[in-house]
């Protein structure tokens, strides 16, 4: 008597070469390739290209925030941190205030 797992394992090999020789595996092959060339004329990057471009932003925007810290405390200005942002938020530009004529 055949052994029910032979049997499965017979059935599986029968049915993948049947699909092997069928239109299907043409039909697979014409997508994969149709779907290759799609890609291929958009503009797409890897999700790799995507996560060192996001790092790279984020190492930016530190740097600019640094910098605007960096340029408030040589101007002399209190940085726009905690209480003295929402205190800058509610007041006014004064004649005084840089960019209040713009």
């Amino acid at each position: 008597m055949i052994n029910r797992s032979d049997w499965v394992e017979d059935f599986q090999k029968n049915i993948s070469e049947l699909i092997a020789r069928s239109p299907a595996a043409d039909i697979e092959r014409n997508m994969k390739a149709f779907m290759t060339q799609a890609f291929s004329r958009l503009d797409l990057v890897t999700r790799e290209e995507f996560e060192v471009q996001a790092q790279l932003l984020e190492k930016a925007l530190q740097r600019v925030t640094a910098l605007e810290s960096r340029l408030d405390q040589l101007e002399g200005r209190e940085p726009a941190t905690g209480q003295g942002a929402a205190a800058a938020a509610q007041t006014p530009p004064g004649p005084d205030t840089p960019g209040a004529g713009l």
